[in-house]
């Protein structure tokens, strides 16, 4: 596992009328704090990424259809430089990803259905000067390959 990035299983309280999935509690013993709350989706197939940020923190919940969620480790003075995780996150598999500043991070949307994500974030949008920096999808230096694998 990249160092920093954690994993936390949600809890999934169901009944006759439906479901409630708790993503972030500010009593979580990982909890920062927070910035802002957004949705964004993919349509099946898409990736979106490469990006990392430099002050924020992450906290991913794929609230519908699945996606393969990709982190890079591309901080030089990282113990775990280099290194990669693949993340199968969403309907079949209810977690919360959280990602530190610095690690590159994108998804695909793997559903037959269009895919939705939220993200708890630590630092608020800054629309002047985004804590945003990204890299091609395909053909970098992070080496890994979106394409299914079958088998």
């Amino acid at each position: 596992m990249i160092e920093g990035v954690k994993v936390k299983k949600l809890r999934v309280i169901p009944d006759e009328r439906g479901m409630l999935m708790e993503m972030v509690r500010c009593d979580d013993e990982d909890f920062i704090k927070f910035g802002q709350v957004y949705m964004t989706t993919a349509y099946p197939g898409v990736v979106k990424g490469w990006h990392y940020h430099r002050k924020q923190y992450d906290n991913m919940v794929v609230v519908m259809g699945m996606m393969k969620i990709v982190l890079y480790d591309n901080r030089k003075d990282s113990p775990t430089f280099g290194e990669v995780n693949e993340f199968f996150a969403g309907a079949h598999n209810p977690v919360r990803i959280t990602i530190p500043p610095n690690v590159c991070h994108g998804f695909k949307c793997i559903s037959t259905e269009e895919a939705l994500v939220i993200n708890t974030v630590t630092e608020p949008y800054d629309y002047d000067n985004p804590d945003e920096f990204r890299y091609e999808p395909h053909g970098n230096d992070i080496p890994y390959e979106w394409d299914r694998r079958d088998g």
